[in-house]
């Protein structure tokens, strides 16, 4: 008996695809063509009315709100540098000083006259005003303080006196001014001294000067 063979199957043909024309290269210096130089990228254009505004220190910025910044109050020392600025501070030359000291002493007799006829407290009353006086004349005029202070403690001492024509007035005075010249004393010694420490520092602001310049 003939064996019959049996064939196998042939695989479907292919269907391939056809082939891609190769790409031409590009076209370079040396070839004599164009280089196309590269895109420049694009920066992004900010909105108009829009600002860049720097961010403040602190934490401030879009992501966050500003914290209030506490206010610092003044201390002791301030507060009391500050208070002795406000007090006045003129400057009296060597006649305005005499007259100031003079008015003032005679108004604080007249009103101790008045009111207590007490020596004692015109000499507590005489002090603070001696202080004033040495303490507001000028530079300039400084050792005039020392000697128009005791001239201006005599000045208002007359409406404390008590005598019977020229004679005891002058009598009066005599005994007025013995019997308080602890207090006519320790004035006249207040503005020499205040008017001493004020002629030291200015003899030494002016030799820190000069070492300045030279």
């Amino acid at each position: 008996m003939e064996q019959h063979r049996t064939r196998s199957p042939q695989p479907a043909p292919r269907r391939d695809k056809p082939p891609r024309p190769p790409v031409p290269p590009q076209a370079g210096p040396a070839a004599g063509g164009v280089v196309r130089s590269p895109r420049p990228e694009r920066v992004p254009q900010r909105r108009k009315g829009t600002q860049s505004r720097p961010h403040p220190p602190g934490g401030s910025g879009p992501q966050g709100r500003s914290r209030p910044v506490p206010e610092r109050r003044p201390g002791p020392g301030r507060s009391a540098a500050q208070a002795v600025r406000r007090v006045p501070n003129p400057r009296l030359t060597g006649l305005g000083g005499g007259l100031f000291c003079a008015l003032v002493m005679l108004t604080l007799g007249l009103l101790d006259a008045a009111l207590f006829a007490s020596q004692t407290a015109y000499g507590v009353l005489f002090l603070p005003v001696a202080a004033l006086t040495a303490v507001w004349v000028r530079r300039v005029d400084l050792l005039t303080a020392p000697v128009v202070v005791p001239i201006a403690f005599a000045v208002g001492l007359v409406p404390l006196v008590d005598g019977d024509g020229t004679g005891g007035q002058i009598m009066g005075m005599v005994t007025g001014l013995a019997t308080q010249a602890g207090w006519l004393y320790g004035g006249t010694l207040i503005a020499g001294v205040i008017v001493l420490v004020r002629r030291v520092r200015m003899i030494r602001r002016r030799n820190a000067r000069n070492r300045s310049q030279g």
